[in-house]
């Protein structure tokens, strides 16, 4: 199956350098990957003098006069910025040049824009931003994780059917175990949204388990394959697991490094170093998807690498291949026809 991505090359912390090396490693992988890269072309025609001739028509530069600033606002970015390289990659999306959009770019500018240039699916009012984190059963998947900071019973309903098709998709799950974020697992507790929530998952098809807390994420009791609760909630819990995991990084580098027979252990338990950092290794884990809109857009850390901006192109190759976009739209519709039946 032949797919084509279009790549914001300007965004992110480090721009070029990270997304230029990132793509080749992925055209290298997979040859039947198309990328378009998204740029300005002075600066992108130069670095890809050697591989241009190679790939042909699978590496394509598509010319933006502008760039997106990390720390512009969405409201400048969509009225200003309409032949920036974020701007431009969505376009592509859009107009069916592209099967799926990656940017390391601003987030609110990337969810404005993606939001205003593809539109919204019949039946969501919002997108959602949903990501796969480690656990000891192998990974979760949560939603939103910072799209939606007030969020009503409904549009948590939303996103939970829409992660469900996602989960369904890539991970072969029939019938996906989604579980509502909440501060305990009794019934009397949470608030009056996540109480309300949870009667709209409970008479509803999904495979609803009831409430999970903060540990479930990554290591509960029981395996949850998709958690869901609103955006300020599930930014927090993002960035609480990533300052968490880098704590436990540093302390064990730190450990290991005291003197020679610290650094003679370190050596010794190499391999199970190694397992545990690549178990836990954010970048392995980079890429987020922007569900509820007519058209694929990942959005990769800002602070991405290679290793971790070639994570989120890979995960729009996955999600092109399994027909995400379709597989959701066609539930939603479903969702709303018999909400509106009966």
């Amino acid at each position: 199956m032949s797919l084509t991505i279009s790549i914001d090359a300007m965004g992110g912390d480090f721009g070029v350098d990270v997304t230029v090396p990132a793509s080749l490693v992925c055209l290298r992988e997979n040859p039947a990957l198309t990328l378009i890269l998204v740029g300005d072309e002075t600066i992108l025609n130069p670095l890809l003098t050697q591989d241009l001739p190679i790939y042909g028509e699978r590496l394509v530069v598509q010319h933006a006069s502008q760039t997106v600033d990390m720390d512009e606002s969405p409201s400048k970015a969509l009225k200003n910025k309409k032949d920036s390289s974020m701007r431009v990659a969505i376009n592509l999306v859009r107009d069916g040049r592209a099967d799926a959009c990656v940017s390391a770019g601003n987030t609110g500018a990337l969810m404005a824009t993606a939001r205003f240039v593809l539109k919204m699916l019949n039946g969501i009012d919002r997108p959602a931003i949903i990501s796969t984190l480690p656990s000891i059963y192998g990974h979760t998947h949560m939603l939103d994780l910072g799209g939606n900071v007030d969020c009503t019973a409904e549009h948590l309903f939303q996103f939970a059917v829409m992660g469900n098709e996602l989960v369904k998709a890539i991970d072969g799950i029939e019938n996906p175990r989604v579980g509502l974020l909440n501060i305990g697992e009794e019934e009397v507790k949470g608030n009056e949204q996540v109480k309300a929530t949870a009667k709209l998952l409970e008479n509803s098809y999904l495979n609803y388990i009831g409430y999970v807390e903060g540990n479930s994420i990554n290591a509960g009791n029981i395996k949850v394959d998709l958690i869901v609760c609103d955006g300020f909630v599930g930014n927090v819990s993002l960035k609480s697991i990533e300052g968490a995991a880098k704590m436990i990084a540093t302390t064990l580098k730190e450990a290991f490094s005291k003197n020679w027979l610290t650094q003679f252990a370190a050596i010794v338990a190499y391999p199970v170093l190694k397992s545990f950092k690549n178990r836990i290794d954010p970048r392995l884990y980079n890429g987020a998807s922007f569900l509820g809109l007519r058209g694929l857009v990942i959005k990769s850390h800002g602070g991405a690498d290679v290793l971790a901006f070639k994570t989120a192109i890979k995960l729009a190759e996955v999600e092109v291949q399994h027909n995400v976009i379709q597989k959701i739209t066609e539930q939603v519709e479903a969702t709303l026809a018999q909400r509106v039946a009966s």
